[in-house]
């Protein structure tokens, strides 16, 4: 149908084209009175004037900007001085919004890795440290794992485990070990190569004076780590075993 030359001359498709949105969103602004609906013509088309379209254009740019639609009316209604206070409120409010986003997402990069939320830096040192040194992200997670339980657990040994732990990664022989065990850890657990690396960790034990009779604490976080490879938990349970064998022999001397 085509435009005629008095005051209404678009149709509510074109005046929904001018502003840039759906015929559906023109309606659903009548509907909640923030764009006058005009009466049909004897055509039986609503003819809208440009006054309208300059209003709908206003209406989506506030809406776009996040401004809720309750206040859209009175903003524009609103003389200069008003509507300029008006989006200096609004400019405000959607800064703190951004700021919360901010916070938000800054609290998911730390969920992802797990690490910062729930452990001490220094504790977040050391398993970057075995990243660093190449450790498998893994073997990383089933450390990270094991931090979070002997926090939980036993608090008090916090301190002493992380300076036994740093000493450790700074030593060469105990990183070799260390990275031997990480690749170890999709093997069978009968590999003869898991022979050689048991005895290798034994040594390092009988070495560095370990004391076996661990805590019921380390028990549970080293049968935590177990679970994550068989090899694993037969390196474990081996060296526990010879462990034992040593304290008994001991006792008998």
């Amino acid at each position: 149908m085509p435009d005629d030359d008095r005051g209404t001359v678009l149709t509510i498709g074109r005046l929904a084209a001018t502003a840039g949105v759906t015929v559906r969103a023109v309606r659903h602004y009548h509907h909640v009175g923030l764009l006058p609906e005009p009466e049909r013509d004897a055509s039986g088309y609503r003819r809208y004037s440009a006054q309208a379209a300059v209003d709908l254009i206003r209406i989506k740019t506030l809406a776009d900007a996040g401004v809720p639609l309750a206040r859209i009316d009175a903003l524009l209604h609103a003389q200069p001085t008003e509507f300029a206070a008006a989006i200096t409120d609004i400019d405000a409010e959607l800064q703190r919004k951004i700021d919360q986003l901010t916070e938000f997402r800054s609290r998911i990069a730390d969920l992802a890795s797990g690490e910062n939320l729930v452990l001490p830096p220094e504790v977040v040192a050391i398993l970057n440290q075995m990243r660093g040194l190449g450790v498998s992200e893994r073997r990383v997670r089933a450390e990270r794992d094991s931090w979070i339980l002997l926090q939980a657990l036993d608090p008090q040994a916090m301190p002493q485990r992380i300076r036994d732990k740093t000493a450790g990664l700074d030593d060469p022989e105990t990183t070799r070990l260390y990275l031997a065990c990480d690749r170890a850890v999709d093997w069978d657990p009968h590999d003869p190569r898991l022979d050689r690396l048991i005895d290798d960790l034994d040594a390092w034990e009988i070495e560095h004076e370990r004391d076996s009779s661990r805590p019921e604490s380390l028990q549970l976080i080293s049968f935590r780590i177990s679970e994550a490879s068989p090899a694993w938990q037969r390196i474990i349970e081996a060296l526990a075993h010879r462990a034992e064998r040593r304290r008994t022999a001991g006792h008998h001397s």
